[in-house]
């Protein structure tokens, strides 16, 4: 089996032969061209050696290294443009020729006291020698301009650096200073563990005052148990009953009281005297609860108080007066212990922050002393390093001299071989020839290999349903009926295949489906025809609609009559079963619903009702539908009637197919809409078309001296003849661009 990039190489060299030849020429001439020119006269080349200069004993630390990154000159700092310029101003020579011409080999690191070979090529010798000598002596200026130059450098860069470097030291030295004045009390604190104690201490009292607390509280329990009291209630009772006031009015009320039940002995409630002195204790008992108020203070402890109860509160006597006394006072020592408690532990929650902050102020602190003693560092090597760097200019020297002046040696001429030249020629047209062609056969986009089709198909998970093969007209006499019509066809087992194939698509065979492609010439109706015609051989009911609107249709080649005046009216057409539905003579169960096109308003006619009442009647009438819809790259015909089919298959064709389009037509059918949560038209699958694979032909047919006629090729031949004169030579080629719909 041929490789698929070969098969891509092959159908690429067929396409772009005339350019690769062209550039194969174009080799060739150049090679020819450069193998007649004359030689040119031997260049002599002059060689001069430049070594490392050692200087004498040095004192400066920076003057040595000075000198030691002297010995590491480039390439590009000998051949410096003010060099060349000094050089060719001193031996009066073209700058241009000479930055061309000069040459520095740097010796290799391995090579122990190698030195720099400086080169020249010129026709004439001494003229070589004298520039690579001039050179020689600006390369070694240039040098020693370079140690002096970096020593200058480096002071400037120092002076430069040194006051923001005494200003960021004393920004340090006095913010260490800041810190420790705000927070060196509390360092000195932890460091004497005077915080530690006071916490111990807090801690001490805090226990030492819930002692008394406790106490306390034992006193105030047996005090109220005594009295049948709390402190508030005794409070109330202790004051209203040492009040002389409230004693005098009840004993007021006690008296009136004692008069009232006497006269209710003989006289009823209405009785004169009974009903003044109901009214008098009335009033008392209105002073009672005012006096008793004002002797509350007006705090709202014990109001609202009836006379009643002022009366039972106030009547406490001299004893039980003490032990309130002593009830209200033990409370008021407890709130007091209370209060100083909650102080207390205040107190100690401060200390305690304020202890687990001191790691984190002697780790600020330290951080801030490392500053400081950085940047104090850092200083002091500047100040050391420009101390350095003035002594060290004195001392420096170039660190390269002369050690071979420039020489040259005689050159042996020998002639060219213009066989090799052109031997060379040959060989670089053919490698440029073929790479041109490969280059255009990969930059042209299409797939040139059923393989690549087939792959690309995959790697975008969309099934591929069939691979059909080249179709070739058997029978030159019957050029105007489909292949695969014949009942021996060697093509009719492929579609049977793919048959087979697209019926086990999904969980339900499909029943009406559509065939489309992405881009014009790819055989989709020679094989929505085939198609038809092999679902008719397997005994199904099989109906074929050309739903191409904007083309003719191509049903001649089934033998059937049009009738042109279905264009004129064609709701009327696909409204009436009757009259559409055709029947093909040739071919047992099949049967077309011939395209009554072109039409100019192809769309409207697609998504009117009587397309859709069509595509329903006809889905319980047949076993198997098939619709031919026009490229999807050119109209989406395919996607308005998808919605009342059960898919769309894809088909493709070697040579012809774009492998953008036809990825953005995949990801089109097969794309998920997130905010409408719905995915696209059903891609059942794909089919790839002329491929070049075997078939057998029948024994009976020995030799095939008819041409590649492909169904669209015919289609096209006769619609040439309903527009124009035929052209006969267009018959024996491939699917034209008037075969679109093949």
């Amino acid at each position: 089996m041929t490789p698929v990039i070969v098969k891509r190489y092959l159908i690429a060299f067929e396409q772009y032969k005339w350019v690769g030849l062209v550039t194969f020429a174009a080799a060739v001439g150049a090679s020819g061209i450069i193998a007649t020119r004359p030689e040119a006269e031997p260049d002599y080349t002059a060689i001069g050696v430049l070594s490392y200069h050692r200087p004498p004993a040095i004192f400066s630390t920076t003057a040595t290294d000075i000198q030691k990154q002297g010995q590491e000159v480039t390439e590009k700092m000998l051949l410096d443009k003010k060099v060349i310029e000094a050089a060719a101003k001193e031996v009066k020579a073209s700058v241009e020729k000479m930055t061309t011409n000069v040459k520095v080999k740097m010796p290799k690191p391995n090579d122990q006291g190698a030195g720099i070979e400086v080169s020249y090529k010129h026709k004439d010798r001494k003229r070589a020698e004298q520039i690579v000598d001039a050179v020689m002596v600006q390369m070694v200026k240039q040098s020693q301009l370079i140690n002096t130059s970096i020593l200058r450098e480096t002071i400037v860069q120092i002076n430069n650096r040194l006051p923001q470097v005494i200003q960021d030291l004393r920004a340090a030295e006095e913010k260490l200073q800041a810190y420790e004045r705000r927070e060196g009390a509390s360092i000195l604190a932890v460091q004497t563990a005077a915080i530690p104690q006071a916490i111990a201490t807090a801690q001490q009292q805090q226990r030492t005052i819930g002692f008394q607390l406790d106490g306390v509280n034992a006193q105030i329990k047996s005090l109220e148990e005594r009295l049948g009291l709390n402190a508030d209630q005794a409070y109330v009772a202790q004051a209203l009953a040492a009040d002389p006031i409230i004693a005098q009015l009840r004993s007021q009320l006690f008296d009136i009281e004692s008069q009232l039940q006497l006269l209710r002995l003989d006289f009823r409630d209405e009785h004169p005297k009974v009903v003044e002195l109901t009214n008098t204790k009335q009033a008392l008992d209105q002073q009672l609860q005012q006096r008793a108020a004002e002797v509350l203070g007006g705090n709202g402890v014990a109001a609202p108080l009836t006379a009643a109860k002022i009366r039972v509160d106030s009547a406490l006597d001299p004893a039980r007066q003490e032990l309130a006394k002593n009830l209200i006072n033990l409370q008021t020592q407890r709130e007091m212990l209370q209060q100083q408690l909650i102080g207390i532990a205040k107190t100690e929650q401060q200390l305690r922050r304020e202890h687990a902050t001191l790691p984190n102020k002697q780790l600020e602190q330290a951080r801030i002393s490392q500053e400081v003693t950085l940047k104090r560092t850092l200083y002091d090597k500047m100040q050391s390093a420009l101390v350095d760097a003035q002594a060290a200019v004195t001392e420096t020297t170039g660190s390269l001299r002369i050690s071979q002046l420039a020489k040259t040696e005689n050159i042996k001429s020998t002639p060219k071989s213009k066989a090799a030249i052109l031997a060379v020629g040959g060989f670089m047209g053919i490698l440029l020839g073929g790479g041109v062609i490969f280059l255009l056969g990969m930059l042209s986009g299409k797939f040139q290999t059923w393989e690549e089709i087939r792959s690309a198909l995959e790697e975008r998970e969309v099934e591929v349903l069939g691979v059909l093969p080249f179709a070739i007209a058997l029978d030159s006499s019957r050029e105007d009926m489909p292949i695969a019509i014949e009942l021996n066809s060697p093509y009719l087992d492929f579609y049977e295949k793919l048959r087979s194939n697209l019926r086990r698509v999904g969980e339900k065979p499909p029943k009406l489906v559509i065939l489309t492609s992405a881009t014009a010439l790819e055989g989709k109706t020679f094989t929505a025809y085939n198609l038809a015609i092999a679902s008719a051989r397997a005994s199904k009911r099989t109906l074929l609609i050309e739903a191409d609107l904007r083309s003719p249709s191509w049903v001649q080649f089934l033998k059937v009559a049009t009738d042109p005046a279905n264009s004129i009216e064609p709701l009327r057409y696909y409204g009436d079963l009757c009259e559409c539905i055709r029947l093909v003579p040739a071919i047992e169960n099949l049967f077309v619903i011939p395209s009554p096109g072109p039409l100019r308003q192809a769309a409207a006619v697609l998504e009117s009702s009587e397309i859709r009442r069509l595509l329903t009647e006809v889905r319980h009438r047949f076993d198997f539908i098939v619709i031919d819809s026009p490229p999807l790259s050119e109209y989406s015909d395919a996607l308005t009637l998808e919605p009342y089919t059960d898919g769309i298959v894809l088909v493709t064709r070697q040579g012809h197919t774009n492998s953008e389009i036809l990825a953005e037509i995949t990801d089109r059918l097969t794309e998920l809409d997130e905010e409408l949560n719905k995915v696209g038209p059903r891609l059942l699958g794909a089919i790839v078309n002329g491929a070049d694979i075997s078939v057998d032909f029948p024994h009976q047919i020995e030799e095939i001296d008819t041409p590649l006629v492909h169904f669209a090729d015919a289609a096209t031949e006769v619609k040439s003849k309903q527009m124009s004169k035929p052209n006969r030579r267009q018959k024996a080629k491939g699917i034209s661009k008037e075969g679109a719909r093949g």
